[in-house]
């Protein structure tokens, strides 16, 4: 779908430190995210992506998937942006029934989302969401202080830019769909 600038599947800091977080869904409540503590490899992503799509003739290059939801629907940095950095690349949600979207325009981007509560899934299916305060928001913001480069904004404005900017991303994967 999108080159990719190399194959670097290294985390970036930002994404390991936040993997340390303990996520609790906290029965509906908190954030249902299960960051992994290394991106999958460019097998597993490109088995699960033509699995996803029923497209077989894809690859998953574009994506480096760092976490899920309990249902396995799955976050990814995009690489949308060739030449740029991982941490410059857009973060998407991939739901494990064909929902998808924009969650943040960068990695530093998606910390403050996570800050205020809201994770990839529910920024997915619920919309523009309000923040969700029972959620770990100490840790997070604490991530997001010592590895953000973008201000913190409240997640709703975040996401609203992201897909303001990335318009057709539902769209697009949905035509690559069999």
């Amino acid at each position: 779908m999108t080159q990719t600038p190399g194959d670097d599947r290294r985390l970036p800091p930002a994404l390991a430190d936040m993997a340390r977080v303990g996520f609790d869904y906290d029965g509906g409540e908190g954030i249902d995210f299960e960051p992994y503590d290394a991106f999958d490899s460019a097998e597993e992503t490109t088995d699960w992506f033509r699995h996803w799509t029923g497209n077989h003739d894809l690859d998953g290059d574009a994506y480096r998937v760092f976490g899920q939801d309990g249902s396995g629907g799955l976050a990814a940095v995009w690489c949308a942006r060739p030449g740029r950095p991982l941490t410059e690349q857009p973060v998407v949600f991939l739901g494990s029934e064909g929902e998808s979207g924009v969650v943040a325009g960068n990695l530093s981007d998606f910390l403050w989302v996570l800050a205020d509560g809201v994770g990839p899934l529910e920024s997915v299916l619920y919309g523009i969401p309000e923040p969700r305060p029972s959620a770990p928001r100490a840790a997070l913001t604490e991530v997001a202080e010592r590895h953000a480069t973008t201000p913190c904004r409240p997640a709703r404005d975040i996401i609203a830019a992201a897909r303001a900017e990335f318009p057709t991303f539902a769209d697009d994967l949905d035509a690559l769909c069999r």
